[in-house]
């Protein structure tokens, strides 16, 4: 195992550390000299900036008074509220003393505003008066107001029709609007100086990440983890490294990923084999005790007929029976073994064809007509035209034949066995009634399984194993049809399957189902 001195871990880490410094450093240090000076610019020159503006705002507020004061409209509820208005809204106070000594104002006090006029047009300046502009018709003064203790800009003169005026506004609220910038500047500044350090150090760390990744990688790499790999790119000596190593790896995990899947496949192997050998124990246990008793009658008549315990010709023959209805029942039950193994291991493929499915029904029943008989049924046929099946024909016809010879060895009371076939919806429905006791309901979700037998001592008389439905089962869900079967009290038990209609190859998938709609007739 590779193992990186301390002080190659410290070198790393002091270069890292130093960068992000020095960019911090750099970056909050022009951060600052930013904004102290826009707080200098700000406090410096946004007085005056202001007081320029103002003088504009008073024109404009005179020429709206000389306006007003040609056309004669100072009764004018409108001129007014217009005038008021615009001097509020600049925070300007106005005084208009007409010929008639008539006055107009926006203010309370304008005994205060008279003063300040009369001081003006008697030459009186004020204390720490500055002239700002000046015209033949107005002039516009910043002064200080002792009675306010605060400066003030002014603007006096005489309007077209000799009406005397005094404009007036308050400078205090323009340096406390330069107060309150500065103060947004600095809460501003430190905010834009917490973001940058923030910022600079995601930056340098984007810089130096890559080093250290290449330094945790080598580690990982010495210990034998390939998967790690190079991600944090770049076009330099650093990415170029970083790619060298990701080649290295990825030859490194390409060997790993080849023995990995040799291992799955072993495992697999291993877990088939298991399922395997679980399915053969429980094929030989269901074998074993359904061969157990048709072996012991042979064995027991066998050895009968070797003592000599009948004599007679009649029971020998009756011996020589039984033994060979025993050793028949033994042989279709293998074939039925078989059959499902195949079926179960996947040994036989369905082959979809395109067939009459109408003719192979009533061939079937036509082939069957003699074990109705014995059973002492009448079998009835119910169907439409034609109809083409999508599926394979053999296997069809297995379960058509089981289900009709399901029929016959349990019909009983009016004894009549119903066959119908009908088509919707791309689909085909075969289904077998029978009338008779109906299915237990405890039984019904188990008469598909293997070896299961509603009632054993019916199913011995008749030689049945209990593998014909799972035969069955198995056939359908290759088709990925549906089969179900419903049973009604008094009435008897139908048997269903659904196939694809023929029109196209086209696959489907229909789930397996159980209910207990009436299932009384197929009519």
């Amino acid at each position: 195992m590779k193992i990186i001195s301390k002080d190659k871990k410290q070198k790393i880490k002091s270069v890292h550390h130093s960068i992000k410094t020095q960019m911090i450093t750099s970056f909050v240090g022009l951060l600052i000299c930013l904004v102290v000076t826009l707080m200098f610019i700000n406090g410096k020159f946004l007085e005056p900036y202001y007081i320029s503006k103002k003088e504009s705002r008073f024109i404009e507020l005179y020429e709206k008074l000389n306006d007003v004061s040609n056309e004669d409209k100072w009764d004018s509820t409108k001129k007014n509220n217009s005038l008021i208005h615009f001097a509020e809204k600049n925070n300007i106070s106005y005084l208009v003393i007409e010929k008639d000594n008539d006055v107009h104002t926006n203010v309370h006090d304008k005994n205060m505003l008279k003063n300040q006029m009369m001081g003006y047009f008697l030459n009186q300046a004020q204390k720490e008066s500055r002239t700002l502009d000046s015209t033949d018709v107005y002039q516009i003064n910043q002064s200080w107001d002792p009675w306010n203790q605060s400066y003030y800009v002014d603007m006096w003169g005489s309007l077209d029709d000799g009406s005397q005026f005094l404009l007036r506004s308050p400078v205090e609220s323009m340096r406390e609007s330069a107060s309150i910038s500065n103060r947004f500047l600095l809460y501003i500044g430190s905010v834009l100086i917490v973001v940058s350090i923030l910022l600079i150090w995601y930056f340098s760390k984007r810089i130096t990440d890559p080093i250290r990744e290449l330094a945790r990688l080598s580690d990982r790499m010495a210990d034998l983890d390939f998967d790690a790999k190079y991600t944090s790119g770049g076009s330099n000596e650093i990415g170029e490294l970083g790619e060298n190593f990701n080649r290295m790896s990825e030859k490194l995990e390409s060997t790993i990923s080849e023995l990995k899947k040799a291992n799955n496949s072993l495992q697999k192997d291993i877990e088939q084999k298991d399922k395997l050998e679980k399915m053969r124990n429980e094929f030989l246990g269901n074998v074993s005790h359904e061969l157990k008793t048709p072996i012991a009658l042979i064995q027991g008549y066998a050895e009968g007929l070797k003592e000599g315990v009948n004599e007679d010709a009649e029971s020998r023959e009756f011996y020589c029976d039984v033994i060979m209805d025993e050793a028949s029942k033994m042989n279709q039950m293998v074939k039925n073994l078989l059959t499902l193994n195949q079926l179960e291991f996947g040994d036989e493929d369905i082959v979809f064809e395109r067939f009459n499915l109408t003719a192979l029904v009533k061939g079937v029943l036509q082939s069957m007509e003699i074990m109705a008989d014995q059973a002492g049924a009448k079998i009835m046929l119910h169907t439409e035209e034609d109809i083409y099946a999508w599926a394979d024909e053999f296997k069809v016809e297995q379960v058509v034949r089981n289900y009709v010879s399901n029929a016959c060895h349990h019909v009983s009371g009016d004894m009549v066995i119903e066959v119908k076939m009908v088509q919707k919806d791309g689909k085909v429905r075969v289904s077998v009634f029978n009338t008779g006791n109906p299915i237990p309901e405890a039984d019904a979700p188990h008469i598909w399984d293997k070896f299961y037998k509603v009632d054993k001592a019916r199913t011995r008389e008749y030689g049945g194993s209990g593998i014909g439905l799972a035969i069955v089962k198995k056939i359908i869900e290759d088709h990925k049809g549906k089969i179900w079967a419903e049973s009604v009290e008094g009435e008897g038990t139908a048997m269903h399957i659904n196939l694809l209609k023929y029109k196209d190859n086209s696959h489907y998938c229909i789930e397996d189902k159980s209910g207990k709609k009436s299932a009384k007739g197929l009519r």
